[in-house]
C-alpha cells in the first residue's frame, strides 16, 4: 500500500474520531455522531477535491468510508477513555491536520499545482475539516482563535514541498512533514504560544 494513501485514510479515521467525540460531549445520538465524525474527515478533502477539479476520492473508494466508520465506533465504544486521553479534542485533531497537511499538498502537486499552491491546499486540507465540525458545533472554530493551528499547517506544507526537492525519500518526507505540524500544534498548547496578534482600533477615540 502506498505510504500516502495509508497515512490519508489513517488521517479520515482520526478526523471521524475527532468529530465524533465533539458530538458526544454535546450528548448527540450516534446518528449525529456518525455524521460530525463524517464531514470532520471528508470536509476538508472533498472541498481540496474540488477546486483541483476532480471528484472527491472516497466517492470512488470505499475504504474512505469504512475508515470513518471505524473511527466513529471507536470514538463511541471507548469515548470514556478517549475523552480522558484528549481532553479538548486536542491530540486527534493534532494528528489528523498533520496528516492531512502532506496528503493535501502531495495531491495537489501531483495535480501540477504550483509549489505555492500546494502550500495552501496542505493547509486547507487540514483545517476545513475542524472549521466545519466546529461551526456544526456551534463553536468558534480553532483556526479563527488566538492558537497556532494553520500555521502549523503551513509549516508542514512548506516542509514537505522543500525536501521534495532533496533526496529524502518521499515516505520519509512525509512522515518528518507530518511530524513537524504535530510538534508545532502540540507544544503550542502545552506551553501556551501563540502568534502576535493585530492591535485592535479603538473607534470611540475617532468619532
Amino acid at each position: 500500500m502506498d505510504f500516502i494513501y495509508f497515512i490519508d485514510l489513517l488521517g479520515t479515521m482520526v478526523f471521524a474520531i475527532s468529530g465524533a467525540m465533539a458530538a458526544n460531549r454535546k450528548g448527540i445520538d450516534v446518528f449525529g455522531a456518525t455524521f460530525m465524525g463524517f464531514v470532520t474527515a471528508i470536509g476538508g478533502g472533498s472541498l481540496r477535491d474540488l477546486f483541483l477539479n476532480i471528484r472527491p476520492v472516497w466517492v470512488e473508494d470505499d475504504n474512505y468510508l469504512i475508515a470513518i466508520f471505524i473511527g466513529v465506533a471507536i470514538s463511541i465504544l471507548f469515548n470514556r477513555r478517549l475523552d480522558s486521553f484528549a481532553r479538548t479534542l486536542f491530540l486527534f485533531d493534532a494528528i489528523g491536520i498533520g496528516f492531512f497537511t502532506i496528503v493535501g499538498a502531495q495531491k495537489s502537486l501531483s495535480y501540477e499545482s504550483s509549489a505555492i499552491a500546494a502550500v495552501m491546499f496542505g493547509m486547507f486540507s487540514a483545517s476545513m475539516g475542524g472549521v466545519i465540525r466546529d461551526t456544526l458545533m456551534n463553536e468558534t472554530p480553532l483556526i479563527l482563535r488566538k492558537e497556532i493551528y494553520a500555521s502549523a499547517c503551513l509549516a508542514g506544507a512548506i516542509c514537505y514541498v522543500l525536501l521534495r526537492m532533496t533526496p529524502i525519500p518521499e515516505n520519509l518526507n512525509a512522515f518528518i512533514s507530518a511530524s513537524l505540524v504535530f510538534i508545532i500544534r502540540f507544544l503550542s498548547v502545552k506551553y501556551n504560544l501563540s502568534l502576535p496578534s493585530v492591535p485592535m482600533v479603538d473607534t470611540t477615540q475617532q468619532k
